[in-house]
């Protein structure tokens, strides 16, 4: 859990996706954004969530500095909603995850 949050807080990304993904974490709900986020089927635990989660926002964020045109703001900030939760919740209850 611990790598989890250093990773997440070592993250550098434009402020306004931060800004943006900040406020929709706050409304985070695990069992109806994962899905929509890492596919449909049996959720995985959190940490598990988190460093899929990790791998899906290095590959936008790849995608976002080359300019490429099947990069997509909307999926970039809903990524780090979903991996801002997850934090959260590794960090409420480090014991389960």
């Amino acid at each position: 859990m611990q790598d989890i949050t250093r990773m997440l807080a070592d993250l550098r990304r434009p402020a306004l996706l931060v800004r943006t993904a900040r406020i929709g974490a706050a409304e985070y709900r695990r069992e109806a954004h994962l899905p929509r986020v890492l596919g449909y089927g049996a959720l995985p635990r959190s940490a598990d969530a988190a460093l899929r989660l990790f791998t899906l926002e290095g590959e936008l964020e790849a995608a976002r500095r080359d300019a490429r045109a099947d990069y997509s703001p909307a999926r970039h900030v809903e990524v780090l909603i979903a991996l801002m939760g997850e934090a959260r919740m590794l960090r409420a209850a480090p014991g389960v995850s």
